[in-house]
C-alpha cells in the first residue's frame, strides 16, 4: 500500500519474528533502518535483520529520531 513512502524501524529485542515483515516492506520499495549493535541492550532483532540483508541503514539509536526527520523533510520538499 505505501511502497517506497514506508520506512521501517527494527530497534533492541530478542527474536527474529520481524524478519518476514521486513521482508515484505523490502519487496514493495520499503526503507528499512535498524539501531548499531553497539547502542542496542539485546541485538537480537536488529542483528536478524541485518544478517538477512534487510537493513538499509545502521544507526546508534541517538541520530535515528534526526534520521527520519531529514526523511520528512526530503519527502516534503
Amino acid at each position: 500500500m505505501y511502497g517506497s513512502g514506508l520506512t521501517a524501524l527494527v530497534l533492541t529485542g530478542m527474536g527474529q519474528d520481524g524478519v518476514e515483515g521486513l521482508r515484505t516492506v523490502k519487496a514493495r520499495g520499503g526503507h528499512v533502518i535498524a539501531q548499531d549493535e553497539r547502542s542496542s541492550v539485546v541485538f537480537g532483532m536488529n542483528g536478524k535483520a541485518i544478517e538477512n540483508r534487510l537493513v538499509d541503514e545502521v544507526l546508534p539509536l541517538d541520530t535515528i529520531g534526526r534520521r527520519l526527520s531529514e526523511m520528512i523533510g526530503a519527502r516534503t520538499a
